[in-house]
């Protein structure tokens, strides 16, 4: 029964994660003294239990337990400190009396929800079962509160250990009255749409009757608030263990694992998922004087992030939550009220910095900790020890880490971070760097999150440890691959996860690929990949000749296909190419460095492939153009030619379709493209005249196409080309011939030509930025122009 009774246990119906409720428990421990302790939870997790009592765990903490066939199929049972399960279990480790887990077995739990069995419920295709009652909200409105968690903190967190009243003086009544409102609640809405507790609540029943054989009557019982009606009612053994028979079963295996405040924050394990997990502990941390403590966390957080923040403002915030809470007729300053007084004292109204404090005070970032002892598959031990070894601690909040591949610590952490994302353990993900972008630099953004021991346990059926385990994922993903471009990315993974035994197993599926894929679209997807891979060598001190090889045979063949399966292309294809072209492109370049031998004649033959993708009128204009603008950057095209392209592309007889596909190639999606307009007004001429040119009838049809290209600009440059459009450019085209003629600019303040004697007057300045010799000769603009050239 609920509270003390001489013939029956002691039922603490309590909320989960409720800290006014571990109190309550802890106070009615205290008073009675059981010779027994009943959790709800999974019995398999008995053995745990004195871990507990460890110095070195630190909740929050999570029994985990998995599937042994099938580590992904998981759950979680998050403890905290101010759990009353947790201080249950704390209270009797620390009195010597036996404890006990009596919920559902998780080798039932886990069957049934692969299965999906529902206890007698609808299956998915008959009527949908009803939303689950919320029991606080329902009595939290019938209390006439628009906010279950305000009316629960002004009913039982407020409860101090130092409030006055029959209630503070008896710690069993405020469990008497919260087990008589669920009674009255499950004979309103019976299993509240949860019909597999049923099951739970017979099993529980079971386990109440084998303690009253072994203990009597002196035992206590820390369940859900819900689950005591059940477990008070009068039923037959035979009617629980009808209800038990038949269930599904798996073999299961459970551990400790830490857990955080933000997994805390959800609606996860015991179904109890609390917004302020951070502001909970607090309340049940402090001994006295809960806001006002509160204000000083507030203001401390606030002062580390360089914000004026005084005493005075303690003390002002402290009075208006305290005026708020009268106000709003609250016993006491709850979490709204001291949040608005720290938004209108400490914030200046500003939701920025209260963000913050949501996120490290109310949610909070803390992540627990599990002693070593506790159970873990072999390579959840082996990651535990690269972690110490490396110094790789993780953290519940997100954080940024550069690597510098150069020194051994930083390139074993890269090491092990590539091999745990091809391992699936997403624990780091690769960043844009902040400085250098050269091969012996990483960022990675690091978050480790309690799910990701589910992911540990899953890959610990590739090895023990994290390299073998590796090796032997990267060795079957390359035999089931199916594409060419998944050979060469898992080539490039293999390198960077330092896997040499995996290597060769890549290779010969690599060069197996490559000689029977004849399609051009599939080479150019793999060589970028392939190619990077090359970067990695000196760094990594890996041997990438095999990989250089097969690099340069795909080049070889593409340089081959590539200009038949440009033509005949529709739109969709067309783009598709044009990004494949880039990535080739960019990859033979990759490839020129990295095999010395082949390099004069790659670049040779990739410089003829764009030349005929550039003027071949078969070719799609988005090709032709893009190939156009690659020559131009690199220096094989002169700007004439360029302009004489540019020209025939955009000349009347030339679709406006096409014409804005070839625009689109040519200036837009890479980097300068808007810029080269402007430093070249002839280009800018030739399109502006096009431009005003294209009827109107089909000028809607080519908008996207233009919109498109010119919206990928930075603003300043579409200002730029804004005003050198409506000045009009400085150079223009003959209406007959269409040769660009030059035009004095109109510009303010320029002038048509170079100003020698200008330029001239800037030399020395430059001279002493660039450190030059004051002996050497005096240069004039020409002479600056080539110094300029040859420093740039």
């Amino acid at each position: 029964m609920t509270g003390a009774h001489p013939a029956g246990p002691l039922l603490l119906g309590v909320r989960h994660h409720g800290p006014g409720s571990a109190r309550a428990v802890l106070a009615a421990l205290d008073r009675a003294r059981p010779q027994a302790v009943l959790i709800e939870g999974p019995p398999e997790g008995d053995a745990l239990l004195p871990l507990a009592a460890d110095e070195q765990m630190r909740p929050p903490v999570a029994l985990l337990a998995h599937a042994v066939d099938d580590p992904g199929r998981a759950a979680f049972w998050p403890l905290a400190a101010f759990s009353p399960e947790w201080v249950a279990m704390r209270w009797a480790l620390a009195h010597g009396v036996p404890v006990r887990f009596i919920d559902l077995p998780a080798a039932h739990s886990l069957a049934m929800t692969e299965e999906g069995e529902q206890d007698g419920g609808p299956e998915p295709d008959d009527e949908p079962r009803p939303v689950p009652v919320d029991p606080i909200r329902v009595l939290a409105e019938t209390a006439g509160y628009d906010d279950p968690e305000r009316w629960w903190e002004d009913v039982v967190e407020h409860r101090t250990p130092g409030s006055s009243g029959a209630a503070a003086a008896d710690p069993l009544a405020a469990f008497a009255a919260l087990g008589e409102a669920m009674t009255a609640l499950r004979e309103v809405y019976g299993d509240g749409g949860h019909p597999r507790d049923a099951v739970r609540e017979a099993y529980m029943r079971i386990q109440l009757r084998s303690a009253r054989k072994e203990f009597g009557g002196a035992f206590a019982v820390v369940c859900g608030a819900w689950h005591v009606p059940a477990l008070e009612a009068r039923t037959t053994q035979t009617a629980d263990r009808a209800l038990l028979k038949g269930l599904p079963k798996v073999k299961a295996e459970l551990t400790w694992v830490p857990w955080t405040h933000q997994r805390l924050a959800r609606h996860s394990g015991y179904g109890a998922g609390i917004d302020s997990p951070g502001w909970y502990e607090h309340l049940f941390a402090a001994p006295d004087r809960p806001v006002e403590r509160w204000m000083t966390k507030v203001a401390g957080l606030l002062r580390d992030e360089d914000r004026f923040v005084s005493s005075a403002h303690v003390i002002e915030a402290v009075r208006l939550a305290d005026t708020l809470a009268a106000m709003r007729g609250r016993p006491l300053a709850g979490l709204s009220e001291t949040t608005d007084a720290v938004r209108a004292v400490m914030c200046e109204g500003s939701d920025v910095p209260l963000a913050l404090v949501r996120d490290r005070l109310v949610v909070g970032v803390t992540l627990g900790e599990v002693p070593d002892t506790a159970p873990a598959v072999p390579l959840q031990r082996d990651l535990n020890r690269q972690q110490r070894t490396l110094r790789l601690k993780p953290e519940a909040a997100e954080r940024e880490l550069d690597l510098d591949l150069r020194k051994d610590t930083d390139a074993a952490r890269s090491r092990l971070l590539h091999r745990l994302r091809l391992l699936g353990i997403g624990w780091g993900e690769p960043a844009a760097g902040r400085g250098s972008t050269g091969t012996f630099r990483e960022s990675w953004r690091l978050r480790w999150e309690p799910e990701l021991y589910v992911r540990v346990a899953e890959a610990g059926v590739w090895g023990t440890t994290v390299l073998s385990a590796a090796t032997a994922r990267a060795e079957s993903d390359a035999l089931a691959a199916t594409a060419l471009a998944e050979v060469t990315t898992l080539a490039e993974r293999c390198l960077l996860a330092g896997l040499p035994e995996a290597l060769p197993v890549v290779m010969r599926v690599l060069a197996d690929r490559a000689a029977l894929d004849a399609d051009v679209g599939h080479l150019a997807d793999a060589l970028p990949a392939l190619a990077r891979t090359l970067r990695y060598g000196d760094v990594r001190a890996t041997d990438t000749a095999a990989l250089g090889e097969v690099a340069a045979g795909l080049a070889e063949r593409i340089c081959v296909g590539l200009p038949p399966a440009c033509t005949g292309l529709d739109a969709d294809g067309a783009a598709a190419l044009r990004r494949q072209v880039d990535g080739v492109h960019t990859a033979i370049g990759l490839l020129a460095g990295a095999v010395p031998a082949n390099a004069d004649g790659l670049r040779e033959r990739w410089r003829t492939v764009l030349h005929r993708l550039a003027v071949r009128d078969t070719v799609a204009g988005v090709i032709r153009g893009r190939a156009a603008r690659l020559l131009l950057d690199d220096g094989h095209l002169a700007q004439d030619e360029a302009a004489r392209l540019m020209g025939l592309a955009l000349s009347p007889g030339t679709p406006p379709a096409d014409a804005a596909a070839w625009i689109e190639g040519f200036v837009g999606g890479a980097a300068g493209g808007g810029m080269l307009l402007v430093h070249d007004e002839r280009l800018l001429a030739l399109v502006d005249s096009w431009l005003t040119g294209v009827p109107a009838d089909t000028f809607t049809d080519v908008l996207p196409l233009l919109r498109r290209t010119f919206s990928a600009y930075e603003s300043g440059v579409r200002r730029t080309l804004g005003e050198l459009v409506r000045r009009g450019p400085a150079v223009g085209t003959d209406p007959g011939t269409g040769a660009v003629a030059g035009r004095e600019s109109t510009a303010p303040g320029f002038g048509p030509v170079l100003d020698g004697a200008r330029a001239d007057a800037v030399v020395p300045v430059l001279r002493l930025l660039l450190g030059l010799d004051a002996g050497t000769r005096p240069e004039t603009s020409e002479h600056h122009e080539e110094r300029l050239g040859a420093a740039g």
